[in-house]
């Protein structure tokens, strides 16, 4: 074969080649250039068609459950604070701030976090159907961070008091649900579990407060004061605070157990606070250094006269002015009774005894173990 049709027969399947990938790219550019015709030209003027869906999942049906029957007792508060105007010279109420709240009972009575009127002259409820009423403050125990409001119902009105849970029997995993107010934006609902129990935050003065419930809820400002419900729309918790080293909702969230809410807010009801048990004794944690190693409780600094640890012949630390040397005076403290135990709870330091008081209704008998110079006893003291 010559030269020349060699050259001739490339040409041809050169030109064949060049044939085909021209007529594939022809192809694809027009599939493309139709559909943009298709989209800009014949696109339907009409609504889209309706995906269907099956029925909702049980774990939905649940929260859509519990925020129908737990919303209504949901509040919206609102607090001023008295400021003094320049222009009018006169003190006046200007906004404070904003949290929720939990219709308690029928009569109008709406509980809330301490924090959330602190300080304020003057507090507002909103209601789940947008009705506002100026509230009235009934009292408060800052150590529990707990207040109660009230609003007087008009004729007619029926309030849903919140369906009351507990909080002793709670299981880690469980679910939660919170409805509250955060950033102002009424009856918002998150869910979540219940993280841990028994959580320990520091109250109003470092007192303890104990057996807080933790949740991953979403918690922000504004949900102070709302409830933490059960999946059965109870109240399980009074949402207090956050932990997060930014400030924002960090997904470490706590709440007041309902169990002490359940035992504050009738007395703060009744007389304006919470009366806790009273001993009639004080410490001074100083005295805790002259304690031996193997012994561990709270040394009691004074006894009060006609208390019941008087009477119950409890004794006080003492002091003895002395000499040292080189003419030097100093002062001799010789211990008294040492509180070890009140009923089953250990006594370590003054937020063991504010807890385990806590715990005791006023009038009521407890059982406290003492111990003195080696030796240990058992007393029976009627608290006031």
């Amino acid at each position: 074969m010559s030269d020349l049709s060699r050259e001739v027969r490339y040409v041809r399947r050169m030109g064949f080649i060049l044939t085909v990938l021209t007529s594939m790219l022809l192809v694809v550019l027009g599939f493309y250039a139709w559909q943009l015709i298709r989209v800009k030209f014949f696109a339907s003027e009409g609504s889209r068609p309706i995906a269907q869906r099956g029925p909702l999942f049980s774990f939905e049906n649940v929260t859509i459950d519990v925020v129908k029957r737990a919303s209504p007792s949901v509040a919206f508060i609102t607090t001023d604070t008295r400021a003094f105007n320049r222009v009018t010279r006169a003190l006046e109420d200007i906004p404070q701030g904003a949290g929720s709240g939990i219709i308690w009972d029928e009569q109008g009575h709406v509980v809330t976090n301490f924090h959330v009127i602190q300080n304020a002259s003057a507090a507002h409820v909103v209601l789940y159907d947008q009705s506002t009423f100026n509230a009235k403050i009934v009292g408060a125990d800052p150590s529990h961070d707990l207040a109660v409001l009230k609003i007087d119902v008009p004729l007619g009105m029926h309030l849903v008091p919140i369906q009351m849970g507990t909080s002793g029997d709670l299981e880690v995993g469980q679910a939660t649900f919170a409805i509250g107010n955060p950033f102002g934006l009424d009856q918002t609902v998150t869910t979540g579990i219940v993280s841990a129990v028994k959580r320990t935050i520091p109250g109003a003065g470092g007192n303890p407060i104990e057996d807080v419930i933790q949740t991953d809820a979403a918690i922000n400002p504004g949900n102070s004061g709302g409830p933490l419900l059960d999946s059965a729309a109870r109240l399980i918790g009074i949402n207090t605070a956050i932990y997060s080293p930014s400030g924002a909702y960090a997904g470490i969230g706590f709440a007041i157990p309902a169990d002490t809410a359940n035992r504050v807010v009738p007395q703060i009801i009744k007389t304006g606070k919470f009366q806790r048990a009273v001993l009639g004794v004080s410490f001074d944690e100083s005295l805790q250094k002259l304690l031996p190693q193997s012994v561990q409780g709270l040394a009691i600094n004074t006894v009060e006269p006609n208390s019941p640890a008087a009477g119950a012949g409890l004794t006080a630390a003492t002091q003895t002015p002395g000499r040292g040397g080189f003419g030097r005076g100093f002062t001799r403290v010789t211990l008294g009774d040492v509180i070890t135990q009140i009923n089953d709870h250990a006594i370590k330091n003054g937020g063991d005894l504010f807890t385990a008081l806590d715990h005791v209704t006023p009038g009521e008998t407890v059982t406290i173990t003492l111990w003195n110079g080696g030796a240990t006893r058992q007393v029976q003291i009627k608290t006031q």
